[in-house]
């Protein structure tokens, strides 16, 4: 037989042996394809069985499904997968790592019970980078979640003996905020304002400055602009949200280092304080045995602060807009407030008494949280293999905890579309988790629950409002924001 390197072989009608005779590259890359086609055979043979792992895409390379769960609608982007894959469990890809997630009462059930035996925490790498203490060698170790746990459980702060004090307090500096920047004024951009109440609580209680340092106005735009970059893509590039999110959280620190010299003056003149940096200057960490370096006690107070007033400000944005399209619903909580406010004498401030009366403006408050969630979920991350609904979890992959694949579940709320504040007067356990649970429920939680009780008191005893924008966007859904701030019409009331 006679080879030809000229002419085209016809792969169509020759057959393979006329094929791999045509020329020596053919021969090479036939004996190629054998040899790869035998061991992959021959190891598919001896090779244990493939992991198990739960259904899902993992979307595009590298990126993954990250930009439709960031800047879309998250809940969307659950459900969507829910009824195409699973309502239990799925996998994913989010911030570049594989993620499952786990969904409905069993998934809370099983996040809950199996912290720190299964999982630990995990945080995205746009709040690693902006929290992370920038006097540790690895750019991915983020400040513990425990350091801020134990702070905020330490004795006189976000426990309940220190709430109880809080209490006038907080009324007080809200009063103050009404008369500043919401009477005789018509028109408001209630979200706007409502940042600014939450900031300035967060920088009185766990800074400790005073009600009238006019830093509270800076920490709280500080605070606006470092929630742009909590939850996107962490590109650190000129114009990028992140960009401009990580040179606002070095501003903030250089702010706070600053306080921090100014109370150790004050301490050392025996001025005595009682707040959480200043729990931070003068607690070691039990471990170490060592006492903590200005710049992590900066750093770690700025996520304090910034976490101590995103709920309560994107939620009572939500709530207002609910309460102002509902009259029935207003008129029910103005009542039970002018009752508490009625047993007062004139001047006498809140006391945690009167919070704990409030049962009807509270569970109006969850209910309209399961229906707009200010808060969508956390990450961990799986410190072992683990099965879960039949399927294998790799070690090392990110769970996601989504706390909203309950809220409208017609098995665990009947009739989900209507309103109905009463039905949280008897709940389930797992069916509602807006504030997590188990070891890591959030600490501020009943923080949160004195901030909204007490706005909430005295919004509907100054005013009534009219909803100017009732069909507005909300911008982004992992922390969303009124796309045009909420704007209302303030109709003042006597009192």
């Amino acid at each position: 037989m006679e080879l030809s390197y000229s002419s085209p072989v016809n792969i169509t009608t020759g057959s393979i042996m006329e094929l791999s005779y045509s020329s020596p590259l053919n021969i090479t890359i036939f004996t190629l394809v054998l040899v790869v086609f035998l061991y992959n055979f021959i190891h598919h043979l001896t090779s244990p069985r493939k992991t198990k792992l739960p259904p899902g895409s993992f979307g595009w390379p590298i990126i993954g499904e990250s930009y439709e769960f960031l800047y879309g609608n998250s809940q969307k982007f659950i459900g969507d997968r829910m009824k195409k894959y699973s309502p239990k469990v799925f996998k994913t890809k989010l911030h570049g790592e594989p993620t499952v997630v786990l969904c409905g009462p069993a998934g809370h059930k099983f996040i809950t019970v199996n912290e720190e035996k299964l999982f630990r925490t995990w945080r995205p790498y746009s709040l690693q980078k902006l929290f992370r203490a920038p006097f540790l060698p690895d750019t991915k170790v983020v400040i513990p979640r425990e350091t801020l746990v134990h702070v905020t459980k330490a004795p006189g702060f976000i426990k309940t003996d220190a709430l109880i004090e809080y209490a006038g307090k907080m009324d007080s500096m809200i009063q103050q905020q009404f008369k500043l920047h919401w009477r005789g004024k018509p028109e408001v951009k209630a979200y706007e304002l409502l940042h600014r109440m939450a900031a300035n609580l967060s920088s009185r209680f766990f800074l400790g400055l005073e009600e009238n340092d006019p830093r509270m106005e800076k920490f709280a735009m500080l605070s606006f602009g470092m929630t742009q970059g909590l939850n996107c893509i962490p590109i650190n590039f000129p114009g990028t949200r992140f960009y401009r999110a990580k040179k606002v959280a070095e501003t903030m620190r250089k702010e706070v280092l600053q306080i921090i010299k100014e109370k150790k003056a004050a301490m050392c003149s025996g001025v005595q304080t009682n707040d959480i940096l200043s729990h931070m200057m003068l607690s070691g960490n039990s471990e170490t045995g060592r006492f903590k370096t200005e710049t992590e006690i900066a750093t770690m107070s700025s996520a304090v602060v910034v976490s101590g007033f995103t709920t309560p400000s994107t939620g009572l944005s939500i709530i207002m807009k609910y309460i102002g399209e509902r009259p029935e619903i207003y008129n029910k909580i103005r009542e039970e407030q002018m009752e508490i406010s009625s047993s007062k004498k004139p001047g006498e401030l809140l006391n945690w008494e009167d919070i704990q009366k409030m049962k009807y403006t509270w569970h109006t408050a969850l209910e309209v949280m399961r229906l707009r969630p200010p808060f969508q979920g956390a990450f961990r991350e799986a410190l072992s293999d683990f099965t879960y609904e039949g399927y294998t979890i790799p070690k090392g992959w990110k769970v996601y905890w989504t706390v909203t694949t309950t809220n409208n579940n017609p098995e665990c709320f009947p009739e989900p579309e209507k309103f109905s504040p009463t039905r949280f007067e008897s709940l389930p356990p797992y069916t509602f988790v807006p504030f997590g649970g188990g070891i890591r429920m959030c600490p501020g939680k009943e923080y949160t629950r004195l901030v909204m009780l007490t706005f909430l008191h005295n919004v509907v005893k100054y005013f009534k409002w009219e909803v100017l924008a009732p069909n507005e966007d909300m911008i982004g859904t992992v922390l969303p924001v009124p796309k045009n701030g909420f704007p209302i019409h303030l109709h003042p009331l006597s009192t």
